[in-house]
């Protein structure tokens, strides 16, 4: 389970290990999914009154398109985190970078800020392969598996002057 009783946290830091499933409810429509659970770890620590550190790491692979041929693809993500999380309405935490807990939560959720770290490292664009010929144009033909007849268009960059 990725939520701690912060309560505890004050007094001694809690060990992370867990994972975070494809099926789970923090993920939303066109994120990446993970081809396979995300094995979140690491330490959660007190930093101060109000603020809690993570230090560790999620490892997982992606669900991804090619960005030429449209080809699924499963490609690695592995990310080291290190993550500041405080109470809301601390004046001095002002870094969007801090996560943010209601002051009255008894459990902190580490999900939202895996989700975030997890659209970070996941790639916004793959290839199949460095060669990839991608989808004609006009037919939509994968032009690595087959030809098309279509033929070549003029690059309108060759063309103006």
């Amino acid at each position: 389970m990725l939520r701690f009783d912060i309560r505890s946290l004050e007094s001694k830091a809690a060990m992370v290990d867990d994972e975070l499933t494809a099926g789970d409810a923090v993920w939303q429509e066109g994120d990446p999914l993970p081809a396979e659970p995300v094995r979140v770890s690491g330490r959660l620590s007190s930093a101060g009154s109000g603020r809690v550190l993570w230090s560790g790491r999620l490892a997982g692979t992606a669900r991804v398109e090619c960005r030429r041929c449209l080809t699924d693809l499963v490609v690695p993500v592995s990310e080291n985190v290190q993550l500041l999380f405080a109470e809301a309405g601390d004046d001095e935490v002002d870094d969007p970078d801090v996560y943010l807990f209601d002051p009255r939560a008894r459990e902190l959720d580490l999900r939202p800020a895996v989700r975030e770290q997890w659209l970070l490292a996941a790639p916004a664009f793959s290839l199949c392969r460095e060669a990839c010929l991608g989808l004609c144009p006009h037919c939509g033909a994968d032009r690595n598996t087959e030809s098309c007849s279509c033929s070549p268009a003029a690059d309108a960059r060759e063309t103006s002057a």
